[in-house]
């Protein structure tokens, strides 16, 4: 489900191209990542229109059908109408592993390409790394595909952006958000929340590198709970030879003493007369 496939966000824009064209309309796009501990979490989409352009399009709530995409593993809520007299979509989907993210990631489409995610463990540390390429190469013809392009014979509704000389960077914007667990190794975004990181879709043609990487370690106590362990075996294994050793020590003693006591209790032998 990528760009080319039907993206969760391609599709979106392409159902509502024809209004984006109209300087008054905007689209905004927040998509947030959220790794657990585990390495398991959760993608969320967020789409929303403003009043604007839900004004132009007739009857958008009922046009805006996802089923396809629901059949792709996204859980769809809305749209629903927001107090601006907008409209916002919220598309969620699960993943089990660092290469499921990249695929979920994958599947949503331009302006988000190129996803990688790993997720290493070597002894009691694990990495995680997603890696990603924020970029509209073809303004928004990157989100038509190839057939939609050579039936319509070019970009649906070019004529209208021609004329209004509206750009993806003045109707929609697109935001990326990860969240990794573990100490922050390196990241290229902004950190807007302690360990939330965000990115800024350039929609004017030029891309834009997404890169974060975390290192989960052992708890506090994980560090030094191993040796700790060990000495704790090795100065009980001590206590247990040196408490032998003083047993035996008393025992010796006892036996000594009990032996000293013997011969002081015993009666003195009488004389013995030689014979005459």
């Amino acid at each position: 489900m990528t760009g080319q496939d039907g993206g969760v966000f391609s599709r979106v824009v392409i159902l509502l191209l024809g209004a984006l064209a109209l300087v008054s309309c905007r689209l905004d796009v927040d998509v947030s990542v959220v790794m657990e501990p585990d390495g398991t979490g959760m993608v969320t989409v967020v789409a929303e229109a403003d009043a604007g352009l839900v004004g132009q399009v007739e009857n958008l709530a009922a046009e805006l059908v996802f089923d396809d995409v629901a059949e792709g593993g996204w859980t769809i809520d809305g749209p629903t109408p927001t107090d601006e007299g907008g409209l916002v979509a919220t598309f969620t989907h699960p993943f089990q592993s660092a290469q499921e993210l990249a695929n979920v990631l994958n599947s949503i489409g331009p302006p988000l390409s190129d996803v990688l995610a790993g997720r290493v463990t070597e002894g009691e540390q694990t990495a995680n790394e997603v890696r990603a390429v924020l970029v509209l190469p073809d303004g928004f013809e990157s989100f038509a595909d190839a057939d939609l392009i050579e039936a319509a014979g070019g970009l649906p509704f070019a004529d209208r952006f021609a004329e209004t000389g509206a750009t993806p960077p003045d109707a929609m914007s697109f935001t990326l958000r990860l969240a990794l667990p573990g100490e922050v190794i390196s990241s290229t975004g902004a950190e807007v929340q302690p360990e939330v990181f965000e990115w800024e879709a350039p929609l004017d043609g030029s891309s834009l590198e997404v890169a974060a990487s975390t290192v989960q370690r052992p708890p506090e106590g994980g560090a030094w709970a191993g040796p700790l362990a060990t000495a704790a075996l090795v100065a009980l294994a001590v206590w247990v030879v040196l408490s032998g050793a003083f047993i035996v020590f008393v025992l010796i003693a006892r036996r000594k003493r009990a032996e000293q006591r013997r011969r002081r209790r015993r009666p003195p032998r009488p004389p013995s007369h030689a014979a005459r």
